[in-house]
């Protein structure tokens, strides 16, 4: 949002000298430079937060015309930049290895008019190359015992340490996990019901999980004052200030430099070190989201069992080109639904952000990080405590406790499939820029699953908490193992050659699997009906 054509107040003309700090940072974007003021306090992100597809500052896709020598000393500038996003009196060491992790890869859902008009940002091969040669580098520095350096003063501050920043982080995505499962159960309960216009309920999650992932990329009010100072506000009223000198007839002399781009580029870099935000796009959306349940969909809809599948009833027969064209609706539709989501979701970004409210940096630092501890793991004991131990399994053992076990199992999975996502996509996404070996692995991981457990819930296998503990097994650990909005992310990050070969290798390998799987049982000897039908 570049605000140049609005009015702005005159006590908005603030001048740059004044604003406190004794650290400057640049970010270079089209030939100028950003000085950034510190914050109070620091997240130390880890390097490997870049391989977080979703929302990198790096994926601001590199201009291919540009030398490869400028491209890599921005890109160590930038690496710097994340290194000390916001210096503070409460630094988080986080490790390098978090850059692997696909949600924090800058998505750019709506591209910078002012850089290269066929590629606004980088795709995400690029910057996964030069995040690898720039780490291979850092690596062997470290082994020299050389520090890279960005300011020649450093005041003394208070860092916390790498496992409080590793707990903080996994609180997080355990607590945002609980809640993305429990938006994705009642999503598709909503959207489930006869006469529906769209007969699988998984699309509106991923489109939903989408559309906030959107948001969260595109939006630079939530987290403006991890800086101390919103330095991107500032930025944006300069160059309001500048609009209205020149309506006022002023001279090109009283034009304060901006580079908005810089600006966003480096709020992009502090943004992604915060582990509530971390636990937002990874932890929420991610769980939000489900590409098992969409793999699942397919199926269903191939083997015509897509509007009951769980009542043992059959549909009216119907040849294989209707089959294939049915299936086709399924991908066609969750996949240019999610895309939509993504970029609706970066639209409300730009849209709301006069009125978006940001969160109080002492609140998020002193209180929000430790709160989040006790309540993640609280919930998480909860739900197992009541799976275990439901109130009403021998006094009323009817509906309550069929729709109430089904849903607490889940939470008591979900947990372990998001840490799953978060750890594959750590350790296997820096492999292959190309194609994203972390997603693709818990996807089809996860969706093979997710066809083993639906098979022996449909057997069926151990009656009613049986059922349960499957159900909450594909709702749970799979939906929450398995993820359509990094999916999408990266299938918009990617070149077009790169990210056709990636998304069709993910839903066919994935579809193959479901077809062995769950096609073993539907065409020998049928579904059977669920113990646990709420």
């Amino acid at each position: 949002m570049d605000g140049g054509q609005s009015h702005l107040p005159s006590h908005s003309n603030i001048d740059r000298d004044k604003v406190p700090g004794h650290i400057s940072r640049s970010v270079s974007g089209h030939g100028q430079t950003l000085s950034q003021q510190p914050s109070s306090s620091d997240y130390d992100a880890p390097e490997s937060y870049t391989n977080l597809h979703d929302v990198d500052e790096d994926a601001d896709r590199l201009d291919p015309a540009e030398p490869a020598s400028v491209r890599e000393q921005e890109r160590l500038q930038a690496r710097v930049q994340r290194r000390r996003s916001s210096t503070s009196q409460s630094n988080y060491d986080v490790p390098d290895s978090y850059a692997n992790v696909p949600e924090l890869e800058e998505i750019a859902p709506i591209p910078n008019p002012d850089r290269h008009r066929l590629r606004s940002t980088p795709s995400l091969e690029e910057g996964r190359a030069l995040e690898r040669e720039y780490s291979s580098r850092q690596e062997a520095r470290r082994r020299r015992g050389k520090e890279v350096e960005a300011d020649t003063e450093k005041p003394k501050i208070e860092e916390v340490s790498r496992l409080e920043t590793e707990i903080y982080t996994i609180s997080y995505l355990i607590l945002f996990a609980l809640l993305g499962t429990l938006a994705r159960i009642g999503l598709q309960a909503l959207t489930f019901y006869a006469g529906a216009p769209v007969a699988f309920s998984s699309v509106w999650p991923n489109f939903a999980g989408c559309l906030v992932l959107g948001f969260l990329a595109e939006d630079r009010m939530l987290f403006r004052f991890e800086w101390g100072t919103p330095t991107y506000e500032l930025q944006l009223l300069r160059a309001k200030q500048n609009a209205v000198n020149e309506e006022s007839g002023g001279s090109s002399s009283d034009r304060v430099a901006v580079d908005l781009a810089a600006a966003k580029k480096a709020h992009m870099a502090t943004k992604k070190t915060i582990p509530l935000y971390i636990g937002l796009a990874t932890g929420f959306c991610g769980s939000f989201t489900s590409f098992s349940s969409f793999v699942r969909d397919i199926f269903l809809a191939l083997s015509n069992d897509l509007l009951a599948p769980d009542a043992g009833s059959t549909t009216a027969p119907r040849n294989g080109g209707h089959s294939f064209m049915a299936l086709l609706a399924v991908i066609i539709t969750t996949i240019s639904l999610s895309t939509s989501g993504l970029f609706v979701g970066a639209q409300l970004a730009l849209a709301l952000e006069p009125i978006t409210p940001s969160l109080p940096f002492n609140f998020t630092r002193k209180f929000l990080d430790r709160f989040a501890v006790f309540l993640a793991w609280g919930c998480w004991i909860g739900a197992i405590l009541l799976s275990a131990l439901p109130p009403d399994r021998f006094s009323s053992p009817g509906a309550a406790e069929t729709w109430r076990g089904r849903v607490t199992f889940s939470l008591v999975f979900a947990p372990l499939g998001c840490l799953g996502r978060f750890y594959a996509s750590l350790y296997l996404n820096g492999y292959l820029p190309s194609f994203p070996l972390g997603t693709f692995s818990v996807n089809i991981f996860g969706t093979a699953v997710l066809g083993m457990a639906w098979d022996l819930a449909h057997v069926p296998l151990g009656g009613v908490v049986g059922c349960q503990v499957l159900q909450g097994i594909e709702d749970g650990f799979c939906g929450c193992l398995t993820t359509v909005s990094t999916w999408i992310a990266e299938l918009t990050a990617l070149r077009r050659r790169h990210a056709y070969i990636y998304g069709g290798a993910s839903v066919v390998v994935a579809l193959a699997c479901m077809i062995i799987i769950m096609g073993g049982l539907r065409w020998t000897d049928g579904f059977s009906t669920l113990a646990c039908l709420h």
